[in-house]
């Protein structure tokens, strides 16, 4: 049986925080070109970085294989890290189109002789519970809503913006270290 080569995109925390998603060693630094922004509010009150469909300049995102014999496999792997439901799991195969969301995957998986890709697809969000609305917010409610955090929920809304990679370097977070002088920690290493 000839194993498939299945890559896992990140960005944010699965970087630094893969807890047991079932990587191979790396993340690397050339994945394909992804629309992301820091545009969903979690739960916990920390702003996290998500696929952005048109408004957002793309940024080169990270990769890494998954050490996995299925997709179906790393796909619940990752569902399970996320801790989310299985349609906020994005996968690409060869032989099929490329999402709308990352245009050049195809082409970017077959100079990396890869067979599936998959990613966390949680949309945007502003609010959270009963007043949380599905739609991307502005730098200024993203703004708005860190000067509001106190404690605890803003040292961890602060670490996650610190800790994503620099090579994610989006709108958002330049007005966020404009504002917060919330720079990155440290590079990524592949």
């Amino acid at each position: 049986m000839i194993m498939a080569n299945i890559a896992c995109l990140g960005w944010g925390s699965l970087i630094w925080d893969p807890r047991g998603l079932p990587i191979q060693r790396y993340w690397f630094e050339d994945g394909p070109l992804i629309r992301l922004e820091f545009a969903r509010q979690s739960e916990d009150g920390r702003v996290t970085l998500v696929i952005i469909e048109r408004s957002a300049r793309p940024v080169r995102s990270l990769w890494a294989l998954m050490d996995s014999e299925t997709v179906e496999g790393a796909r619940k792997a990752l569902r399970l890290r996320e801790g989310t439901k299985s349609k906020h799991i994005g996968s690409w195969s060869v032989g099929t189109r490329a999402p709308d969301s990352i245009p050049e995957l195809d082409k970017w998986a077959a100079a990396k002789q890869l067979d599936h890709v998959i990613w966390t697809a949680l949309p945007p969000q502003i609010g959270k519970g009963i007043e949380k609305d599905e739609r991307t917010p502005t730098k200024e409610e993203v703004v708005h809503h860190l000067q509001n955090l106190t404690g605890t929920q803003r040292d961890h809304a602060e670490q996650y913006i610190r800790r994503a990679p620099p090579q994610i370097d989006t709108a958002y977070r330049r007005q966020i270290e404009e504002v917060f002088y919330w720079h990155p920690t440290s590079k990524t290493t592949a």
